[in-house]
């Protein structure tokens, strides 16, 4: 019989986990509409659960008419012009931030507002991703984006530079970025870099590709959406490349698994446990149905 196995550590990161708490909670608080600025997390699935008990997902367009209602910030983060607008219309803010990024937010406002002269902050990290809008939001959107080598180009390398990243970036990408900068920097120029990547993510970039190389065919469960999902995704497809890309478990195709005896299932920090037990109860109907009519 083929084994299945769930990997322990796959899932929501402790943010995320958070932020759906602290809905939870409201929900069950009161009857008034509750909104959310934005996806809660990058996974259709979870979201519709949500929806179900009451949770609508809105844009920043739609502020201005939810005047004096409970607006729930999720774990990415906003910008200080996200607070101002609900400021003005008496918007009630249910502040979800993931404490990583609150304070990451907090190291570059205090960069960009006391250091003298200022350098460019520069922010490695996925330009238009929501935390990556919060966080050029605390240097009045001044914040050099870069998510590559190539885009690099970006930065005067004569003047001081200050690099910061997004949390959930690799960090052997990181480190990269900080050996290109250091390298063409001109002389006598001041470069910072911090590592402001999430441990609870990086860790679990060694830990999936031991527990990819340990099967013979790889389930990766991430909503297409996710950001983290994409790089572990591919962390997972690099060591074992019967790695395979999953929403939900109508999207397990048999012919992944022909001639495996063991399939492990994983995850990014945006899926839930409970996707990853349904691609698992799909995957082993199936089984035992192949079983019974062998």
């Amino acid at each position: 019989m083929m084994l299945v196995e769930i990997d322990a550590r796959s899932g929501f990161c402790h943010g995320v986990v958070t932020a759906i708490r602290k809905a939870e909670e409201e929900l069950e608080r009161t009857d008034a509409p509750l909104y959310c600025l934005g996806d809660i997390v990058h996974n259709s699935d979870e979201v519709e659960r949500l929806e179900r008990k009451g949770l609508s997902t809105i844009t920043h367009d739609d502020l201005p008419r939810l005047c004096g209602s409970r607006v729930l910030l999720r774990a990415h983060g906003e910008p200080p012009s996200t607070y101002a607008v609900a400021s003005r219309l008496g918007i009630e803010l249910v502040d979800a931030t993931c404490p990583v990024v609150l304070q990451l937010q907090r190291r570059i406002k205090d960069t960009y507002d006391n250091d003298e002269p200022r350098p460019q902050i520069v922010i490695y990290g996925k330009a238009g991703h929501a935390e990556v809008n919060g966080l050029v939001g605390q240097t009045n959107g001044e914040a050099i984006v870069v998510e590559n080598l190539s885009q690099l180009d970006r930065i005067d390398f004569s003047r001081d530079i200050a690099l910061y990243s997004q949390t959930t970036m690799p960090l052997s990408g990181f480190a990269e970025m900080t050996r290109e900068i250091e390298h063409r920097k001109a002389p006598g120029v001041s470069f910072r870099y911090f590592d402001t990547i999430c441990r609870q993510v990086a860790n679990r970039v060694n830990h999936l590709r031991e527990f990819a190389g340990a099967h013979d065919v790889v389930l990766f469960v991430a909503g297409a959406k996710s950001s983290n999902g994409k790089v572990l995704y591919n962390e997972c497809r690099a060591v074992n490349p019967r790695t395979y890309l999953v929403s939900s478990s109508d999207d397990f195709d048999s012919s992944w698994i022909s001639g495996a005896e063991s399939v492990g299932i994983c995850g990014a920090t945006s899926t839930p446990r409970w996707l990853m037990e349904q691609v698992r109860d799909a995957l082993t109907d199936y089984i035992s149905k192949k079983f019974h009519e062998a």
